[in-house]
């Protein structure tokens, strides 16, 4: 595959540099090709100069609080000039408040102060590289809940929710018995200790009964882990392990999404999670 060709821009008077020149130097060392454009680029400007460099990405950047009205004005001036298949990445100091109105705008995705360098180049990667497994995940798989006794509350979820009881695993590597409701593509997940050695038992002790994790389904677990521990993201498994239904899973450190547990999962051809 041909070097990813990028162009980084800063759009409009900001005239601070530093985290461009960062980000330039961190695609550089992944293998891209980078053009940087300066300080102080009209749209105008930015658009041109991604159509003469030919390139693949547009990343721009703004620290003065004017990104609503100069990254659209960015997407306009592509569509003007035919380009509008160069997707455009905005990131800097930009309230989570704004970033829907910039993905509407057709900015393809937005990257706030906090995030790694890491994670920018996987996405540029994974977005120019159609072979890439994507790492978006694909959905909501199910919902763990910490229960006692599956048996003393299944009736509520059954009986008053009217959910459906697909069925129920003990899972030996995990202590815990499962009892897994449907609820549209999604499920319900009723988690109970097997022993006192269950992670669930000492949940319960803790915190009670409540939300224990929420599982998000995605394609290769293992490159899907393997590029969080790249990108510095803590995780309690670094390696999948087996889960119910013969799927392979790994959790990723609450601390990681504050105090939140994030448990992935990869599906077996054959079953479900």
């Amino acid at each position: 595959m041909a070097k990813i060709r990028v162009l980084i821009a800063k759009p409009g008077l900001d005239g601070h540099d530093r985290g461009a020149l960062v980000i330039s130097q961190a695609l550089r060392d992944r293998g891209m090709e980078v053009i940087y454009t300066g300080l102080r680029q009209s749209p105008v400007q930015i658009a041109q100069a991604a159509i003469q460099e030919d390139v693949d990405v547009v990343g721009v950047s703004s620290l003065s609080g004017a990104h609503n009205t100069l990254f659209p004005k960015i997407i306009e001036e592509l569509k003007k000039r035919g380009a509008e298949d160069i997707p455009v990445i905005g990131g800097g100091v930009i309230p989570a408040e704004d970033i829907p109105f910039l993905i509407d705008s057709g900015i393809k995705k937005v990257f706030t102060s906090g995030a790694s360098t890491d994670a920018l180049a996987n996405y540029i990667e994974q977005l120019i590289d159609s072979n890439q497994t994507s790492i978006t995940p694909k959905k909501i798989a199910h919902i763990g809940i910490a229960v006692k006794q599956i048996d003393s509350v299944l009736s509520f979820y059954t009986d008053n929710l009217g959910l459906e009881l697909e069925g129920i695993e003990d899972i030996p590597d995990e202590h815990v018995k499962a009892a897994f409701l449907k609820i549209g593509d999604s499920r319900l997940e009723l988690l109970e200790p097997l022993d006192s050695a269950s992670p669930i038992q000492q949940f319960l002790d803790k915190k009670g009964e409540g939300i224990h994790h929420i599982a998000l389904e995605v394609d290769d677990i293992h490159g899907r882990v393997a590029q969080l521990k790249q990108e510095g993201v803590p995780l309690i498994n670094d390696q999948p392990k087996q889960g119910a239904h013969n799927s392979q899973i790994a959790f990723i450190h609450p601390k990681a999404a504050g105090r939140v547990l994030f448990e992935l999962c990869e599906k077996d051809e054959a079953g479900d999670v």
